[in-house]
């Protein structure tokens, strides 16, 4: 198993039950493929640049060990909820 993170946006106008609900289903894809993962919320933060017409954003920073296709499916996830995560960015730590 490899380490990885993923560090994600989700829109700054989701309410705190939706907004939970999101992390806990890409924790859960995690867990159900037998790996570990750590999270850490950032909390709102204004964003650099609008995304989207939007300027804030809540930043989630996931830490976790997976085999190396869990990465792909946790992007495509990402990728199908385009209105509620603004960006990502999946990283292989070392």
């Amino acid at each position: 198993m490899k380490k990885y993170e993923v560090l994600y946006i989700l829109a700054g106008n989701l309410d705190e039950a939706t907004r939970e609900g999101f992390i806990a289903r890409f924790e859960n894809l995690v867990t159900a493929q037998g790996g570990e993962a750590t999270i850490n919320k950032w909390g709102m933060r204004k964003l650099a640049y609008p995304v989207a017409y939007k300027n804030e954003g809540y930043y989630v920073l996931m830490e976790f060990t997976a085999n190396p296709d869990l990465p792909l499916e946790i992007e495509r996830q990402m990728r199908i909820a385009k209105d509620e995560i603004l960006r990502f960015m999946i990283t292989v730590k070392e």
